[in-house]
């Protein structure tokens, strides 16, 4: 999703793990080694690798629906990490997704809109989930909507994203209520962190068994 401050991008998965889901192959496991741990989640299999970029503390990856691209899509999963941050006092999930909110409150201060799905965990690690979107926005070839899931989890070290976001018509205020975000989110699922063991290597079978 590139309305953000920071132009967050993404994803290489070769960098990662796939692993073929056993539910009627309508999703791939990826697990990829992002700064200090291992993040995990299902990848609908009608996505594909569009972007990946490291830089200094700032990770972030990106996959769009099979015939797009990272310039022009209508749907995309992305990923980021932000190095050492987990210690930081006071800042929290909800806070952390509150940065985000904040990114898209500027590029659209008439139409933005957000809706907090609240407090959970994946394993042991806090995170919150959220909806937030922009009605109408002007980055692309036209204005437009943008909408997206945001789920945001404090690692041990590192804090974590898995964003889900939508383009569509522009409207006067982005479709936050859907039911379709819930629905997403269980498509995304398992969601989980896993520790980096040393030497090895994908498919991280400590990973895998333990989600």
């Amino acid at each position: 999703m590139r309305i953000m401050t920071s132009r967050f991008a993404a994803i290489a998965l070769a960098l990662g793990a796939l692993v073929t889901s056993a539910q009627a192959q309508q999703s791939f496991r990826v697990i990829s080694p992002i700064f200090g741990q291992l993040v995990t989640f299902s990848m609908p299999s009608n996505f594909t690798a569009a972007f990946e970029n490291t830089k200094g503390g700032h990770y972030i990856r990106e996959a769009v629906l099979k015939g797009e691209s990272a310039q022009a899509w209508t749907q995309m999963i992305t990923v980021t990490g932000e190095k050492g941050v987990s210690g930081n006092p006071g800042l929290t999930p909800e806070k952390f997704a509150g940065n985000f909110a904040g990114g898209f409150k500027a590029a659209c201060p008439d139409s933005f809109g957000a809706k907090g799905l609240g407090a959970t965990k994946f394993g042991s690690f806090d995170a919150f989930i959220a909806v937030i979107g922009c009605g109408s926005v002007d980055s692309g070839p036209a204005k437009h909507s943008e909408t997206a899931l945001l789920v945001t989890m404090k690692g041990t070290a590192d804090y974590y994203t898995i964003q889900w976001a939508e383009r569509g018509a522009a409207s006067d205020k982005p479709k936050v209520d859907d039911e379709k975000w819930t629905a997403r989110l269980r498509e995304l699922r398992p969601i989980d962190l896993c520790p980096i063991v040393p030497g090895e290597k994908a498919p991280y079978p400590s990973c895998v068994n333990k989600s």
